[in-house]
């Protein structure tokens, strides 16, 4: 049996796990409160199908947990044909929960303040989306539709998502005013940054690549004193302005160290090499290789 066949496999006790749906529900009381506390009273959007939805409550006077639903669906079953029946079945149990809590759970305006709203509605939206990740499912289906359009049209996930949302936020400010475009803009952005920090952790892995004379040196410091694998290259030195010529054979090291290392590792390797050049780089993901076993415990 192919890989394929059983990576799509429907896999129960994945979607019944405690752990899956105590993330689920969090994430679902989470995004509730930003949207009955924060966004819906203060006339605030964000960006996706939770914005769309706001929008057509805005414009039509309907329960926003209706178009909620409703465009999740589409997407679920996109889902399903793409990625797989589990991550169906997650979606689909989150979407649902999430139109239930939404007409349940009272909640009332937490403040008046367009500054708190845009911050800490994103904040509670980014932490929802955030959690139901974390449990496997998603309450906004349009990164699924973003993959799927990606290898369609040939265009990044990230440039489909900021071309809807830029169209939802000029109607925002077409029907709403400026103001109210401007805020949701903000309430996206930190709803974004806060479901990067709840899906990747302050684990989220760095790339960081050194270059420097004394590469020994480099070398046994982050090896013997951080615990850290190393990769390193054959390169070369100078062929600066003024001395194009001048040039030197040199190791360029390269190692995956966590948000968290990345400061003190940088911090101990300019202490021993002041002529090091160090730079960083955000991994999307990793597979194999002793940073992955470790990151995988």
């Amino acid at each position: 049996m192919s890989s394929n066949t059983s990576s799509n496999a429907f896999r129960p006790k994945t979607i019944i796990s405690l752990k899956s749906l105590f993330l689920t529900v969090i994430g679902v009381v989470c995004a509730v409160v930003a949207i009955k506390g924060f966004m819906i009273p203060n006339h605030f959007l964000d960006g996706g199908l939770l914005g769309i939805s706001i929008l057509i409550h805005e414009f039509y006077n309907i329960d926003v947990s209706i178009p909620l639903v409703v465009l999740n669906m589409p997407f679920v079953y996109i889902g399903y044909k793409k990625i797989g029946k589990n991550f169906a079945t997650h979606a689909f149990l989150a979407v649902i929960l999430l139109g239930i809590v939404m007409n349940l759970l009272p909640v009332p305006a937490i403040t008046k303040d367009h500054f708190l709203t845009a911050v800490f509605g994103g904040v509670f939206v980014g932490l929802g989306i955030g959690f139901v990740i974390r449990g496997g499912g998603v309450i906004d289906g349009l990164e699924v539709i973003a993959e799927y359009s990606n290898k369609k049209f040939g265009l990044s996930t990230n440039e489909i998502i900021m071309a809807i949302n830029t169209t939802i936020f000029l109607i925002i400010a077409f029907y709403l005013g400026l103001e109210k475009a401007m805020y949701s803009i903000v309430t996206y952005y930190t709803a974004l940054k806060v479901s990067d920090y709840v899906v990747d952790g302050f684990e989220k892995l760095i790339s960081l690549t050194i270059i420097s004379p004394n590469a020994d040196l480099v070398k046994q410091l982050i090896v013997n004193n951080f615990n850290k694998a190393i990769t390193v290259y054959k390169g070369e030195r100078g062929n600066l302005p003024g001395s194009f010529h001048v040039k030197h054979d040199c190791d360029i090291i390269v190692t995956v160290v966590s948000r968290l290392e990345v400061h003190k590792i940088k911090k101990a390797i300019q202490e021993a090499d002041p002529e090091a050049f160090t730079y960083v780089q955000n991994i999307g993901e990793i597979t194999g290789g002793i940073v992955s076993k470790r990151k995988s415990h």
